[in-house]
């Protein structure tokens, strides 16, 4: 009887687990859909001040909502916290300059950072283009010594430096994907294709990600 009466309570324990991994799950689905609705929202908000001529308001909203995906983002281009910063401002001027021929094709979420992306992308050509006159000039300067960098600075650097190996159409992908965190049809606004498109740039620019950090 007590052997009896301890399988049902192992069974309800069982079944208590369980309901409450099911209530977790439907939490967090939860709180994802919510916060998806709230994006969406804000978007629609932003869009209707853009429509309605008050470009102001719909600036300070911009920032407001999408200021730190910005920096995020200008951050996985230049590896500068200061460039990053610079760059979301001349996003969010830039956008101002031209909601007036802002159509809604699609969001003004992946909208706008497809404006960050053109920048980010002018902006890292512009300072590679001044690094490589700089290091003709200054051929002698003594290399850093690797033993003396820290080892997370270390592996930032070598994802990075896998990362501006990319074709910049693939780096721009995964950049936005993972780091402004857009959907893959988001994505394909952002950077003019369709999302199927998007999807294979950033499966191809993840593989070469793999493939080359596992080398090293």
């Amino acid at each position: 009887m007590a052997a009896g009466l301890a399988l049902v309570g192992a069974g309800d324990v069982a079944r208590t687990e369980d309901v409450a991994r099911t209530e977790d799950v439907a939490r967090t689905e939860g709180d994802a859909r919510a916060e998806g609705d709230a994006r969406a929202d804000e978007a629609r908000a932003i869009e209707g001040l853009i429509g309605a001529g008050d470009f102001r308001e719909a600036l300070s909203r911009c920032a407001r909502a999408y200021a730190m995906p910005l920096g995020r983002l200008c951050m996985a281009f230049t590896g500068s916290q200061a460039e990053s910063e610079e760059l979301v401002q001349e996003t969010l001027l830039a956008a101002f300059d031209a909601f007036p021929q802002y159509r809604a094709e699609g969001s003004v979420r992946p909208w706008l950072f497809g404006i960050a992306r053109r920048l980010c992308g002018r902006h890292t050509e512009l300072r590679a283009r001044r690094e490589a006159r700089l290091r003709l000039v200054h051929d002698t300067r003594p290399r850093p010594d690797a033993s003396e960098i820290a080892l997370e600075r270390e592996r930032a650097e070598r994802a990075r430096a896998a990362l501006a190996r990319l074709k910049p159409s693939e780096r721009e992908a995964v950049v936005l994907r993972f780091e402004a965190g857009l959907s893959f049809r988001e994505v394909g606004i952002a950077c003019g294709i369709d999302e199927a498109t998007a999807r294979k740039r950033v499966s191809r620019a993840l593989g070469r990600l793999r493939a080359e950090l596992g080398e090293e």
